[in-house]
């Protein structure tokens, strides 16, 4: 395996990992809810791609109480 001669300084190291950040994602508004969403994904609020209904979102029904 390779051995370095001698140690990187904190500089060298800084420097390397300038790119290393998180990017955040960019977000577009939905076509159909308007909610923010990630390009080139299906809403996964109302399930519609560029203006078309690609997936069957299911609603979760409120539980009633029952006495």
């Amino acid at each position: 395996m390779a051995h370095p001669k001698r140690q990187h300084s904190r500089q060298r190291q800084r420097k390397r990992r300038t790119h290393d950040g998180i990017a955040i994602p960019s977000l577009t508004a939905c076509s159909h809810c308007g909610k923010p969403v990630v390009p080139h994904r299906v809403c996964p609020f109302c399930g519609f791609y560029k203006g078309k209904p690609v997936v069957a979102i299911k609603v979760k029904e409120e539980k009633k109480d029952e006495k």
